[in-house]
């Protein structure tokens, strides 16, 4: 079945501010709320479609995006992340938690990862580097070693936060739940617990090394490749780099994020390479060859300068830019504009020589003007 739009799904014109989405949304999920509709399929599918609309239109950014491009520009943006919903249930509901409903329907979103299972073990937090490279670095490869910090198991407690000789005993509030579950109405209301935040444990002992987290700071060094053909914007993922799990949970990643600095000479589009060179009046005149560097730096390769070439023409060396990324034996191409240099200063034979030829061309003085959309 087609997906209706989401302003539709909550009645609303696409006009609406973020304080009548969240009325709109309120009244239907009070609704269709399945406590209120108990074995009504469709009245539940009608709770799932307005909080799904709700969390796009109430986040800026994907609203703009939807606005724009509709169900297409949200697309392989991953699946839907109802956090919007959850952080906004005190303005929206009024202190009324749906969580227990939110952990049915959507999988928890951002709590059910957290809590419900005692002592269970969580994947540690991605981690971000930003990291500047030269610009032939980025067109090469390299080798680079990097510094930074990441959160890893605690040594003395190996993780589990709690004074050696001790351990977790039951969270007395929730009993090891991990939620408060009370009841307002037609309204089935869980909430994390506050003590144990979810985990169904407390640590009676916390260890002094760790302060009961479980996790100590450290400064790594790691050696990584920069890629040949890498842009900025580009990122490269090194896995198992991020900071340690919690209750000897998997590590997260690292994810190193490039921006490649400007050259003095070349500038990039894409995986081609653009460059200027200069060369005087008499070899656009006549035609030349001349040696251009390359993206090497040490290698020249030969570009033939037909007579009578005009300023700002563009020639293209091929296969001499830069590597596509993951195919570094394919390369862009290297294109090279000419830049005509007309002398500042002339010897009197230059003078004399250059007055003859413009006797010889019957130079005008008065030259008509040309379009400029004609120009080089």
């Amino acid at each position: 079945m087609a997906k209706r739009d989401y302003y539709e799904v909550l009645g609303l014109g696409r006009g609406a501010s973020k304080e009548e989405i969240k009325k709109a949304y309120r009244r239907l999920a009070v609704q269709f709320h399945p406590d209120r509709n108990p074995g009504d399929k469709e009245a539940e599918e009608s709770f799932k479609e307005a909080t799904e609309a709700y969390e796009v239109l109430a986040d800026e950014k994907k609203r703009q995006t939807y606005d724009q491009f509709g169900f297409a520009g949200l697309d392989g943006a991953g699946a839907h992340d109802f956090s919007s919903v959850f952080r906004d249930f005190e303005d929206i509901f009024g202190g009324l938690d749906f969580g227990g409903i939110f952990d049915s329907f959507f999988g928890g979103g951002q709590r059910g990862r957290r809590g419900g299972r005692r002592g269970a073990a969580s994947r540690g937090a991605d981690l971000r580097y930003d990291l500047e490279v030269p610009f032939l670095a980025a067109v090469f490869g390299k080798k680079e070693e990097i510094t930074f910090t990441r959160h890893e198991s605690c040594e003395v407690c190996r993780g589990t936060g709690a004074d050696q000789g001790t351990g977790k005993t039951v969270c007395p509030r929730c009993r090891g739940s991990g939620q408060i579950r009370r009841s307002s109405g037609f309204f089935s209301i869980a909430t994390t617990c506050d003590q144990c935040s979810g985990a169904g444990e407390v640590i009676e002992h916390p260890c002094a090394a760790c302060g009961g987290r479980g996790l100590q700071q450290k400064t790594r060094k790691l050696k990584i490749t920069i890629p040949p053909g890498i842009e900025s914007g580009k990122r490269i993922s090194i896995a198992g780099q991020g900071d340690g799990g919690g209750a000897g949970g998997p590590p997260g990643d690292l994810y190193v994020y490039i921006t490649v600095q400007p050259h003095e000479r070349f500038e990039r589009n894409g995986n081609d390479v653009y460059c200027a060179v200069p060369i005087a009046v008499t070899q656009a005149a006549l035609g030349a060859d001349i040696m251009v560097w390359t993206l090497e730096e040490t290698r020249k390769v030969r570009l033939k300068i037909p007579p009578g070439t005009q300023h700002g023409k563009v020639f293209r060396l091929k296969g001499e830019g830069i590597p596509l990324l993951g195919s570094p034996e394919r390369r862009g191409d290297l294109y090279v504009k000419i830049l005509i240099q007309v002398p500042a200063r002339l010897s009197p034979k230059a003078k004399s020589l250059f007055t003859q030829l413009a006797e010889v061309n019957g130079e005008e003085e008065s030259p008509q003007p040309v379009r400029l959309a004609d120009l080089p």
